[in-house]
């Protein structure tokens, strides 16, 4: 039997083939992966959740009970609705709120400048001298949110304006704005403001309606009987400076008069306070104003040795009397049914005050003997915290009355819809 050569390999099928590619192939991959995984985690950073655990990790500081507040903490406390809205609020007023004012009308007569700084209407003028003082007056009307209207009422009334000329004057006035530039059109009005605490200032306005329902007013009278719209309007405080003696403090040990009234008897509720309690022996009630002759600023004097300081309305819900109670470290007690308090929107009025309806002055004496002396005692302790929202400055000072109008103006700039 011959021998032949050995016979060689059988040819590889496809099958065969494909099965070898195959398993490369996987081979390749899993090596890739493992590789590119190797290398992220080494180069990557943590995802954010990570980050913030491991790296920056938040640390929460609990008060404890005998904790002292920080010196922001305690400046806005809780006499704000929400403190912390009000803080972030108005740091963005100052940078953003700009005010245009119209320059026509002459300033020797009616617009621009009220007649005096001085008085139970001096908030007016105060207001018109701060907003040319202060940070938000702008020369350009495309920058601004809001358009003041300079009337000065109290001005006319001062130089013996009747009502009725007053009336047209106004009207005249306000028609020639609408009639001359552009901004008025844009909203029917409702970003333009005017400023008046006298009397006169709301009653000569009422000759223009379109003034009136659309414009913000800005008045010392917030009353449902003179048309005040609380969410559009703003309640202007009655500041009677400068004031004659300077303000209480820390002094409750020296206030010994459970509560104080003295003053016309102007209003049906004024009448009914010095009836009742005018001979009472615990609260200090008088139906005129202390008379001048038996001493010097006796009245001012009595606000330092009350504990609290009725303050009935007037002629008009309003007077200077809360904001006196508050400057000198007297607990105002509102006797109103209806008063849309200065910046009601933004202080909490019962941590600081007593709110009280017309019909409890009956039981007037009865209400305040029935609050404890340590709950006077915080409302004296927020007084104090609220007393530089209710001071007229100029040059205008952070957080005092020009800068809380201006705030309240902010907010309601927002509510323009347009």
């Amino acid at each position: 039997m011959s021998v032949g050569k050995p016979s060689s390999a059988p040819p590889s099928s496809p099958m065969f083939s494909l099965r070898g590619s195959l398993i490369t192939l996987a081979v390749f991959t899993l090596l890739s992966l493992a590789y590119f995984s190797l290398n992220f985690s080494v180069s990557s950073p943590p995802p954010p959740s990570v980050t913030a655990t491991v790296d920056r990790p938040v640390v929460r500081q609990e008060k404890t009970s005998d904790s002292n507040p920080s010196p922001e903490e305690e400046e806005f406390s809780d006499v704000y609705h929400s403190p912390e809205v009000f803080r972030l609020n108005y740091a963005e007023m100052e940078r953003k709120f700009k005010v245009y004012i119209y320059p026509d009308g002459d300033p020797k007569t009616f617009y621009q400048t009220p007649r005096k700084l001085t008085g139970k209407y001096s908030s007016e003028g105060y207001f018109f001298q701060n907003i040319r003082e202060g940070r938000f007056r702008t020369e350009d009307p495309d920058q601004a949110q809001l358009f003041f209207i300079p009337i000065s009422c109290h001005k006319m009334r001062g130089k013996g304006t009747s009502y009725e000329n007053m009336t047209i004057i106004v009207q005249n006035y306000v028609e020639s704005l609408i009639a001359k530039y552009p901004y008025w059109n844009r909203t029917l009005g409702a970003d333009h403001f005017f400023v008046t605490c006298h009397d006169v200032g709301v009653r000569a306005t009422e000759g223009l309606p379109l003034l009136v329902k659309n414009s913000i007013r800005v008045v010392c009278s917030p009353s449902y009987d003179v048309g005040f719209i609380p969410h559009k309007d703003v309640a202007l405080p009655q500041v009677l400076q400068p004031f004659a003696l300077p303000a209480g403090g820390n002094d409750v040990e020296n206030r010994t008069t459970l509560g104080f009234w003295a003053g016309h008897r102007n209003s049906k509720i004024r009448v009914i306070l010095a009836r009742v309690w005018e001979n009472d022996t615990e609260l200090y009630i008088l139906n005129n104003r202390i008379n001048r002759a038996e001493g010097n600023l006796l009245y001012q004097k009595k606000f330092y040795t009350t504990k609290f300081c009725i303050c009935p309305g007037g002629s008009q819900v309003n007077s200077a009397r809360p904001m006196d109670s508050i400057h000198y470290g007297c607990i105002p007690v509102i006797l109103s049914n209806y008063y849309d308090l200065p910046f009601n929107d933004i202080l909490d009025w019962r941590k600081f005050s007593v709110i009280l309806t017309e019909k409890d002055v009956y039981q007037l004496k009865q209400i305040l003997k029935a609050i404890p002396y340590s709950e006077f005692l915080t409302l004296h302790k927020n007084l104090m915290k609220v007393q530089k929202h209710f001071q007229w400055n100029s040059p205008p000072i952070k957080y005092d009355a020009f800068h809380m109008v201006m705030y309240d103006l902010w907010l309601r700039h927002h509510v323009i819809k347009y």
